[in-house]
């Protein structure tokens, strides 16, 4: 069986190009079934779509990564030339490596980070519970996930991290001179925004609202820190309540457009607005950034910040690599076993023919009054008989490049039990 990874990732490929291939939760099971009804070639698949990457697990007889690509292509309806500049295209070895490095938080944005580990178990439950998962990629993922919890505990990769969260406080020290003094809203309630208000929490803003789809949700993160919640729908009318906006939803449109931000700089009379955009597809308008007195950051604008303890984290990068490259070399020392089950599967088969045959033609003496023990005597030479004759034949009649080859095979597999 045969492993292939394609994707394109926060390194490979620019935001306006990532958000294209970013696979909302709603959508993604179908896009999982349909990449496996489209290719009988692709009999085990799975999808990891995050803000910073998108990509595609495969598993078959023989790799086909430009069908993958194909089909990738038209789902961004994107063309396949302007894509294949931009992603990255793994097999065997490679593929398994690629997923290991990004179950251990190596391949990441923030470097050890241990969101993407709950991202890909989620990704490879839903492949699992749709029937897309199959022998090979669950050894790959279940590999993946042991490696990352051994590199998680056996090194320092997580010591020195800035988180996406903390790097928008960062960001926002750098225009508010006390955070204290200001307003901050965050838009959506799942975990990446819990990270950002617990963050923002700790400096004790003047006020913390929430606004989310789900009021219940927004009531309760609000309640946590001692904020109020508003709806989605109002949020136009109270974008210039706020010095502060961070937003992360799952949402496939812009939450906050152009001329909704244009009317709040209108009511706050030019005062600054920070805004952290941390969605893939965007939450803000991107043309948001070009204004006068509004500081916009998306997810790619952060590396510079997060990447300021890197090289604190390098030592540990390099123990991680060697956990790494052992759990590789066992996956693909497994992978290669899994390719003589056929084989195993037809042996079996062939002897207990052999074996049918024989009882068949014993039990048919016994029927005829011929003694017990004439009859096993028959029954046992008649298999031995059909288990020497191939290797006999090779003996006989292997190319003479080829005798010592067969005659130290047939000493193995007859000789040294």
């Amino acid at each position: 069986m045969a492993v292939w990874t394609l994707g394109l990732n926060h390194r490979t490929a620019p935001i306006d190009l990532r958000e294209r291939f970013a696979f909302a939760s709603e959508k993604l099971e179908n896009a999982l079934l349909g990449l496996r009804e489209s290719f009988d070639s692709h009999k085990e698949v799975a999808i990891l779509s995050t803000c910073n990457r998108t990509e595609i697990y495969c598993a078959g007889d023989h790799v086909h990564l430009p069908q993958t690509l194909a089909w990738l292509a038209e789902k961004g309806q994107t063309n396949v030339d302007v894509l294949q500049s931009h992603i990255y295209r793994l097999e065997g070895d490679a593929s398994a490596r690629h997923a290991f490095r990004v179950a251990s938080g190596l391949d990441s944005m923030v470097l050890g980070e241990s969101q993407i580990l709950g991202q890909l178990k989620d990704a490879v439950k839903l492949a699992a519970d749709k029937g897309a998962l199959g022998t090979t990629l669950n050894q790959l993922f279940q590999r993946s996930f042991a490696v990352a919890k051994e590199v998680r505990t056996s090194t320092e990769i997580g010591v020195h991290s800035i988180s996406m969260a903390a790097a928008s406080v960062r960001l926002a020290s750098r225009i508010f001179e006390n955070i204290k003094d200001t307003h901050v809203l965050f838009v959506g309630a799942g975990e990446m925004i819990e990270l950002c208000v617990a963050h923002f929490a700790v400096k004790s803003p003047r006020s913390i609202t929430i606004a989310n789809r789900s009021a219940e949700r927004a009531q309760a993160l609000a309640a946590t820190h001692g904020g109020r919640s508003i709806a989605l729908v109002d949020l136009p009318k109270h974008l210039h309540e706020f010095d502060i906006i961070i937003s992360c939803t799952a949402s496939s449109l812009p939450l906050i457009g152009l001329g909704a931000v244009k009317s709040a700089l209108r009511a706050r009379k030019n005062r600054p607005i920070f805004m952290v955009d941390l969605a893939v597809p965007r939450d803000i308008e991107p043309e948001v950034k070009d204004l006068n007195d509004v500081y916009l950051y998306t997810v790619d604008d952060l590396k510079e910040v997060i990447n300021s303890g890197q090289s604190q984290r390098q030592a540990a990068v390099v123990d991680a690599e060697v956990i790494i490259d052992a759990g590789v070399q066992k996956f693909m020392a497994w992978l290669d076993q899994r390719a003589h089950v056929p084989l195993i599967q037809e042996l079996n088969v062939q002897a207990d023919n052999w074996r049918q045959v024989e009882l068949v033609r014993a039990r048919k003496l016994i029927e005829k009054g011929q003694p017990i023990e004439e009859v096993l005597e028959s029954f046992s030479m008649g298999l031995m008989k059909k288990m020497l004759n191939g290797p006999l034949r090779e003996l006989h009649h292997a190319e003479v490049e080829q005798r010592d080859k067969a005659r130290e095979a047939v000493r193995k597999m007859f000789l040294n039990a």
